[in-house]
């Protein structure tokens, strides 16, 4: 998961309505409207987006059905009756009800790639957009151009395995996901980038029910997960739109590292030898580096300087006992 959620420290309790918006005749005054219920009811941001000015134009674009790069003179263009109907309902969910706004819009968005998201799952967030581009090929034989076999463990919506099969455009990519909902979000996101045939779905706990390959060749030469790694006691203390994403996608036990302590137990005889494991770890460098720092983790810089992605070698995964 990437992002901590923005809240206030302690977030005041949500309206049980809306104020009156018969006055509100324009996006613009929508938009001021949306900014002020959004700072006096203390939403919880990150999903999306870290702003509320954002995240707030963003939804009211989508249930006008305006295009998101509308021009500054799409503010002050006059809203119907029945559009504002429209818009004070989204709002009446997102600011009384908490809904996230990607499940209220039923996608979201990784670069320039849309995807399709509801409450089965984590709503996309992860550096992997910035890393998966520029930084994975330089860690892989030949710039990354004769890589085969790639797995995306924790897929949920499938995002990153559909990423990782846009990137490296000759590899067959494996998403695996213990959850037969989140398994169905991404059958829909892989039918609609077109890649059922080079995206693989299975439904495992890690790689328990992925046969272990029987050559060097069928193994993998990128292992990448953004796994659930929120710490349980995190996780009973977020925000109520935080809450509302599946538990499963982000409560990684009671130190964060349950699934990450068997990815790379599994990730042993999976890894092909000169391939990479690479995690998102969110908070847990410090953590990770006293259980694993024998494996010379590489931690890969991130734009916000959160630098929360480690990278493992396959000749040191190869080696754990």
């Amino acid at each position: 998961m990437k992002a901590n959620p923005r809240q206030n420290k302690i977030a005041p309790a949500p309206p049980a309505a809306l104020p009156v918006t018969s006055q509100l005749a324009t996006l613009r005054d929508w938009l001021a409207f949306a900014e002020e219920m959004y700072e006096s009811a203390g939403l919880a941001l990150g999903q999306i987006a870290t702003s509320a000015h954002d995240e707030a134009l963003y939804l009211l674009l989508r249930t006008l059905d305006w295009p998101l790069d509308s021009d500054a003179s799409a503010l002050d263009r006059r809203i119907a009756p029945a559009q504002r109907i429209a818009l004070r309902a989204v709002l009446q969910r997102r600011v009384i009800a908490r809904v996230p706004a990607a499940y209220i819009t039923r996608e979201a968005f990784l670069g320039g790639n849309r995807y399709y998201v509801d409450e089965r799952v984590l709503i996309p967030r992860s550096y992997f957009l910035e890393l998966i581009p520029e930084q994975l090929d330089l860690w892989l034989p030949d710039g990354g151009k004769n890589v085969r076999r790639v797995v995306d463990v924790c897929t949920g919506s499938g995002c990153l395995a559909i990423e990782l099969a846009h990137h490296f455009s000759r590899a067959r990519v494996d998403a695996i996901d213990l959850s037969a909902d989140a398994l169905e979000v991404a059958k829909i996101n892989v039918r609609e980038h077109r890649l059922a045939k080079r995206v693989t779905l299975h439904r495992s706990d890690v790689f328990d029910a992925v046969p272990t390959p029987k050559s060097e060749a069928e193994k993998y030469d990128v292992i990448l997960s953004n796994p659930p790694y929120e710490p349980s006691a995190i996780c009973d203390d977020l925000p109520s739109e935080f809450q509302k994403e599946p538990r499963l996608a982000l409560d990684g036990g009671k130190d964060g590292l349950d699934i990450i302590r068997k990815l790379l137990a599994q990730a042993r005889e999976r890894i092909a030898p000169h391939g990479i494991v690479v995690i998102e770890v969110g908070g847990l460098r410090r953590a990770m580096e006293r259980a694993f720092g024998r494996l010379g983790l590489h931690w890969l810089r991130t734009e916000d300087g959160s630098d929360c992605v480690c990278l493992i070698q396959a000749k040191k995964v190869r080696s754990m006992n």
